[in-house]
């Protein structure tokens, strides 16, 4: 009979479905997925919501980037959220942050020029994550295991 844990037990925590397992190098939550990509965004340089999501390759559309950026305020080690724009280039985010201007400023101050809340040169500072190397190291994985069946 199969065992499953005890909510009321001392070892059993609220959020032990989220912990990592010391042998598995893949971050738990979607939260932790987007901002390990954001993380990699360069200084100077913008991506997108739907972008991020393509890249985290988990199924993630692009409200629930959005929804994750939100709470980049509070993540540690910093993301820098002021860096993600909409799909037109639009600063869609700045409300979120702690002046309407905030994001429009973080953003010139690394060489990014906005006009009317929209990147200005959007195509030329666009920055594309692209997929995970672990997706394509998995998929060169699957055709070995073919070529051998």
């Amino acid at each position: 009979m199969k065992k499953y844990p005890n909510p009321k037990s001392p070892s059993f925590s609220k959020n032990a479905a989220t912990k990592k397992k010391t042998d598995d190098p893949k971050p738990v939550s979607f939260f932790e997925v987007v901002y390990k990509i954001a993380r990699k965004i360069p200084k100077g340089r913008v991506t997108t919501y739907g972008a991020i999501a393509e890249a985290a390759d988990i199924k993630l559309t692009p409200r629930m980037v959005g929804w994750a950026m939100n709470g980049a305020g509070n993540a540690k080690p910093a993301v820098p959220a002021h860096r993600v724009v909409n799909r037109n280039g639009e600063l869609s985010g700045r409300q979120f942050f702690a002046t309407p201007t905030l994001m429009q400023e973080l953003l010139e101050q690394e060489g990014v020029t906005i006009k009317n809340d929209k990147v200005s040169d959007f195509k030329t500072v666009f920055w594309n994550p692209g997929k995970p190397k672990a997706a394509s190291a998995t998929k060169a994985v699957k055709k070995v295991v073919k070529k051998k069946a």
